[in-house]
């Protein structure tokens, strides 16, 4: 279950969009005018990005196929800390539960997907989900350890 941690921070910045791939540049946007704002280096912000990219298009090919659906995405900067926090309504998938990929197997041999959950967990410093009252729930967080130039 995700820790309430998140529910203290105050969630200043937030967007909703319609879960589609046409929203990713209004999503990716979003993210990079609060990291802007609150000073994070570039190569912390291309972390950030990457992560927000894959999590957001899994809610557009998973969430809610066939039909379509909202996509919630709020971000704060606490603690030198960054929060990306997701929520939609679509069907229940936790991707923590995505087995790794394996590695061990040649590239053809391999299940399709989990790569992109599996980047997102090597990149951020934690990823937690949870379904409640309806909703997929994905916090990504990642401590700012850059000084800015």
């Amino acid at each position: 279950m995700i820790r309430i941690f998140f529910a203290q921070i105050f969630y200043m910045n937030e967007l909703i969009v319609e879960a589609n791939i046409e929203s990713l540049d209004t999503v990716t946007k979003f993210v990079n005018k609060k990291l802007t704002c609150s000073l994070c280096p570039p190569s912390f912000q291309g972390d950030i990005n990457l992560a927000v990219e894959e999590v957001f298009t899994n809610i557009v090919n998973h969430a809610y196929q066939p039909a379509g659906g909202s996509a919630f995405i709020s971000v704060a900067v606490a603690n030198e800390e960054v929060f990306v926090r997701f929520e939609d309504m679509g069907k229940p998938y936790n991707p923590l539960e995505h087995p790794e990929p394996d590695f061990e197997k040649p590239v053809m041999e391999r299940k399709i997907g989990g790569l992109g959950v599996f980047l997102v967990k090597r990149l951020m410093d934690s990823v937690e989900y949870a379904r409640i009252d309806n909703k997929n729930i994905l916090v990504i967080r990642k401590k700012i350890t850059e000084s800015c130039p």
